[in-house]
């Protein structure tokens, strides 16, 4: 059962109830992640994120880790291209402990000038694991290239320029544009009480009074570059793809049909094709990264250098007749993979305390499961062939090559 009421200085709290599990997930949103940054900033919000961890007025950093034990519970945080969110996942009975240590942790955090030297180390590590991943790099290349320098091409890690600059006062800076009222959702879903969640935060989070909303972001324009970075690995990666639609466009829907039967599965077109009946390669996959005003469909493959050639036109042959082969048999098979993969995606409550957050910052409302499903139900062929015809017709398919290859 669903609920949205405001704190007292009127930040929006989303909260579901699930009787019968003996968890609660709470989570603080922040409408702010790496596409909101500046050229200087490329880094901040997930460094940020770091740096809450690192003590508080009333509890050092080992203080922190110590109680997260003793409670039983997962404290973490996490940062998206478009926003920032810290949680805890703990046992219903202990709902009022860990409400108020997230909420210190967001309210009173110290940012240690120490702490802060130290984590760039931490950061720059983190950066160096993620670069010598390349089936995780060839995305951040791919995004890079496709939306140029706008902040949907910004690494959600930075570089390492740029955190080198980060300080205390850069960090209180960020906090104070970004960290507002204007800015926040909470979100709350397991076994509760809604008065007792109101009640609970109101005295922390409904204190909050930075005030204010930046919003200077253009659309970006997307740019069907090809481009290889030749590197020292086993594999081929490839990232390719062509502009998407938006969180709120009104094909969203037939948008993760279309995703399905085209890469998500064992028995999708890519998989099916590319693995099973070529052999060649052992991870191929589509996606679809929405956002506020556009997004993105890709597919990643990894493969031989010398299958990459063939695994692009394989692709490219789907890309342009997914419309006039696509069957009403792959979308009714399509139609039922989804619906399995919400209902499993929301047995967690952290799952639920995710799903109603989002909800409510990109759409404003919520929608039920059941109410997911009967959309999702009314897709018709005719939607997908017409949204196929948008995404593949006409456009330009963008490709970001790493691996040991020179030119596409």
């Amino acid at each position: 059962m669903f609920k949205k009421v405001y704190l007292k200085n009127n930040i929006p709290l989303v909260m579901e109830r699930i009787p019968g599990v003996r968890s609660v997930t709470l989570g603080i949103w922040l409408k702010v992640g790496s596409r909101y940054e500046k050229a200087h900033e490329r880094g901040l919000s997930h460094f940020l994120e770091h740096m809450f961890f690192k003590g508080t007025t009333k509890r050092s950093q080992k203080d922190i880790a110590c109680e997260v034990d003793s409670l039983g519970a997962d404290l973490n945080a996490f940062t998206s291209k478009e926003t920032t969110t810290f949680y805890v996942k703990a046992l219903d009975e202990y709902l009022y402990n860990a409400s108020e240590l997230l909420s210190d942790i967001f309210l009173n955090s110290l940012f240690p000038v120490e702490e802060i030297e130290k984590e760039k180390g931490v950061v720059l590590e983190e950066i160096r694991m993620s670069e010598d991943t390349p089936d995780d790099h060839v995305h951040d290349l791919f995004n890079e290239f496709v939306w140029n320098d706008s902040g949907l091409g910004h690494r959600i890690l930075g570089e390492p320029e740029s955190i080198a600059t980060f300080n205390r006062d850069m960090l209180l800076e960020y906090i104070k544009r970004h960290y507002t009222r204007e800015n926040i959702v909470i979100s709350c879903a397991g076994n509760i009480d809604y008065e007792r969640v109101q009640d609970i935060l109101n005295p922390y989070l409904g204190e909050i009074t930075l005030s204010g909303k930046e919003n200077n972001n253009k659309k970006p324009f997307f740019n069907p570059v090809k481009k290889a970075v030749t590197r020292d690995c086993a594999e081929v990666h490839i990232c390719m793809g062509v502009e998407g639609v938006s969180q709120t466009s009104p094909h969203r829907y037939a948008l993760l049909l279309l995703n399905t039967i085209m890469g998500m599965g064992v028995s999708s077109r890519l998989f099916q094709e590319i693995r099973e009946e070529k052999g060649l390669a052992y991870t191929v996959y589509s996606f679809a990264s929405s956002y506020f005003d556009t997004g993105l469909f890709g597919v990643y493959v990894g493969t031989s250098p010398e299958k990459y050639k063939e695994v692009i036109e394989i692709v490219e042959r789907q890309f342009r007749t997914f419309k006039d082969t696509v069957s009403s048999e792959e979308i009714e098979r399509a139609k039922k993979q989804l619906r399995g993969n919400i209902i499993l995606a929301l047995e967690s409550t952290s799952g639920r305390m995710t799903n109603i957050a989002r909800q409510e910052i990109y759409y404003g409302r919520y929608y039920s499961p059941d109410e997911i499903i009967q959309i999702i139900d009314s897709v018709d062929i005719d939607e997908i062939r017409g949204l196929s015809d948008m995404l593949f017709s006409g456009n330009d398919i963008a490709i970001t090559l790493l691996g040991p290859v020179k030119e596409i």
